[in-house]
């Protein structure tokens, strides 16, 4: 099965990146390896994991980080990757972006 990172979970990413290697040199690097091989591991146990607004949620298994993806016949899309020390409004705030503006097939259906 295909394995997609979108391009917010890809700044995600790098978000997080940027702020575990100011905390010390080369802990940014530690986090891309780590959550490299979380998102790896859908590959062998996509959509096992709970949902929550519509994605699957992996909770990462070294740092406090939460992957939200779908997944089709074809491939398994990573939507975010979102730091789960933030404010769960937040967090709520950016899945329900994620969902009215790239995942139209989600929105309900418009009242007459």
């Amino acid at each position: 099965m295909r394995l997609r990172i979108l391009s917010l979970a890809e700044t995600d990413l790098l978000d997080g990146f940027r702020f575990y290697e100011r905390q010390a040199a080369g802990i940014g690097w530690y986090f891309l390896e780590s959550l490299t091989s979380d998102i790896e591991s859908l590959r062998l146990y996509a959509g096992v994991h709970r949902r929550v607004f519509g994605f699957h949620r992996l909770l990462s298994g070294r740092f406090p980080y939460a992957i939200y993806y779908d997944l089709t016949s074809e491939e398994i899309r990573v939507w975010r990757v979102l730091d789960c020390r933030r404010n769960p409004r937040w967090i709520t705030a950016q899945l329900k972006k994620v969902t009215v503006r790239a995942r139209p097939e989600t929105r309900p259906p418009e009242q007459p």
